[in-house]
């Protein structure tokens, strides 16, 4: 039997994702947009949505991350061996790059939900013996190269990614476009829409409309692809005229958000407020707002997993029933946080041979190194920081890579290690390397204190306090993003809440929430504190979930 027969009476939607975080072992993974795709996947096999995922196979990963004794990041390839985990199809297409055929070759990787419910995910690959070797490593590093290089991806994705699931047999009906680097099937669509007479071809936008939605991230104009019209027509030389790219995707650059705007019918923001922020960004797109979720099952310490599952069995596929925590009686909960505290400790142990105590509050900040997370808010005044820690001492651990062109993030990593060096013997400081989903389980359920300093309104969601909020851990976090929604002030967490951009007003009003309000709470009213756990399991873990996520996709999305 052909590996894709069990798949092909029962998938009608495709989703689209240049990087997915299906497996700790498999890097295909650089961040929080493949993490949402891989809970994306694992939601559909949950509730047995009839979803095929297309994304790179990324032999190389995005990169290993080790630092040298100054504390700066040194990147590696983070190579894997797709024929360990995914099985090679027998099938293959061709799309033409700079008047080159190349070829591309899905793996097949499937999950399996608990009950057994399997959802395919196909990775693509241009290591291909029928390949020129230039091509035979478009597929190879995840964001990886120049723009050519990623425009080539692209086309992989976009173009092959489509025309594999035709070759395939599988009848997709909507394509799911996971941000914007997938929206040359946009056009691929349009052009096997087109009726072609003896005049110009006729092309039919309704109905590649009505099969295309678009989720977008990027919350900035300088963060969505763009590709020069001389790449684009060197790079795809027989595709649909560049009159009519150029109509839908911008007249003076391909612009991948333009195109994707312009040609999806449906269109959505990851959180409320980032709707708000990519309608004032694009006016006269309607944009709809389906706030991310995290998966529960994946992000919840085995401790609180079991806890759930005596009170509620079907917590997993129905994390609404979460809400009903708040029955449940704080040492209960404070048993749980304990077990999830000391793994951490331990993996933290392990892997920088650092010991931090099980009885100070821990701090965790772990994200994308980059300029507008703004990493070293915290950090701001280390005598401010110092004097805090004198009355009511904490710790933090930080973990998070930079792209290795983000000269930004990568100093911002050299600065941390560099301060926590100042702090030493005042406040016990570690930066753990090579963040990945171990690392991010293990610090969203054992620290005490989830932090998030975002420059407003830059954050497009975050989910990262999603999963701690599962395991009971309070967020601390500047309000944007999903926390907007989510913040309800010393009953969930808390907000810091200054406006404008003013980076020292907003480093004060953290310090003043820290010093005033959060550790105190932590040393004097323990009972509270538990209290504010299980409230922030009842009204963030019950709702901020993929499980809602995805049954809103299913209602609103793709039944339209």
């Amino acid at each position: 039997m052909n590996l894709i027969t069990p798949f092909q009476n029962r998938t009608r939607i495709a989703y689209f994702s240049m990087e997915i975080a299906i497996h700790p072992e498999i890097p295909t993974c650089a961040g929080g947009l493949g993490v949402l795709a891989g809970d994306t996947a694992r939601s559909c096999a949950d509730l047995e949505l009839p979803v095929v995922f297309v994304s790179l196979v990324s032999r190389a990963g995005y990169f290993r991350q080790r630092f040298d004794p100054e504390g700066r990041q040194v990147e590696e390839p983070d190579t894997w061996d797709p024929a360990s985990w995914c099985t090679p199809m027998d099938a293959m297409i061709a799309v033409r790059i700079e008047q080159r055929l190349v070829w591309i070759r899905p793996w097949l990787y499937v999950h399996s939900s608990d009950h057994g419910h399997m959802i395919p995910v196909l990775l693509l690959d241009t290591d291909l013996p029928q390949n020129a070797p230039e091509d035979r490593t478009i597929t190879h590093f995840l964001y990886g190269g120049d723009e050519t290089y990623r425009l080539k991806q692209e086309i992989v994705l976009g173009i092959g990614g489509l025309r594999l699931l035709r070759a395939l047999g599988l009848t997709v009906e909507t394509h799911h476009l996971n941000e914007g680097h997938a929206a040359l099937l946009l056009l691929e669509l349009l052009d096997r829409s087109a009726t072609r007479g003896d005049g110009k071809p006729q092309y039919d936008t309704a109905y590649v409309r009505s099969c295309c939605v678009f989720t977008t991230h990027t919350p900035v104009e300088s963060g969505h692809d763009r590709f020069s019209y001389e790449l684009v027509q060197r790079l795809l030389t027989d595709f649909i005229p560049l009159d009519i790219i150029k109509q839908f995707g911008g007249n003076d650059q391909l612009n991948m958000t333009r195109l994707a705007l312009n040609l999806a019918g449906f269109v959505n923001g990851v959180a409320r407020r980032h709707a708000e922020t990519t309608a004032h960004l694009f006016p006269g797109y309607p944009i709809h707002a389906i706030t991310n979720g995290v998966h529960p099952q994946t992000w919840t310490h085995p401790a609180f997993a079991e806890l759930y599952s005596r009170r509620f069995p079907h917590w997993r596929h129905e994390p609404e029933q979460l809400v009903r925590v708040l029955q449940f009686s704080e040492d209960d909960l404070w048993r749980c946080h304990e077990a999830a505290k000391q793994n951490l400790i331990e993996e933290i142990e392990r892997r920088v041979g650092k010991t931090l105590s099980s009885s100070v509050p821990i701090i965790g900040f772990a994200r994308r190194m980059t300029g507008y997370k703004r990493p070293t808010l915290l950090f701001q005044d280390l005598a401010r920081l110092a004097t805090i820690a004198e009355r009511c001492s904490f710790q933090v651990v930080v973990a998070g890579k930079a792209h290795p062109r983000d000269a930004e993030g990568k100093a911002a990593i050299e600065a941390i290690h560099a301060i926590a060096r100042q702090l030493e013997g005042k406040v016990s400081c570690v930066f753990l390397p090579n963040y990945d989903m171990r690392i991010a389980k293990a610090l969203v359920s054992g620290c005490d204190i989830w932090l998030n300093t975002p420059l407003p309104p830059l954050e497009a969601s975050g989910t990262s306090g999603m999963k701690a909020a599962l395991n009971g851990v309070l967020n601390l976090s500047i309000l944007d993003g999903w926390w907007i929604e989510a913040c309800i002030e010393g009953v969930t967490g808390w907000g810091i809440d200054r406006p404008g951009d003013d980076e020292h007003e907003h480093a004060q009003a953290l310090y003043r929430k820290l010093s005033d309000v959060v550790l105190p709470l932590y040393y004097d009213e323990p009972g509270q504190w538990r209290r504010m756990m299980k409230q922030s399991i009842a009204h963030i873990a019950s709702y901020f979930n993929s499980q809602r996520m995805m049954r809103r996709y299913a209602s609103e999305a793709y039944l339209r």
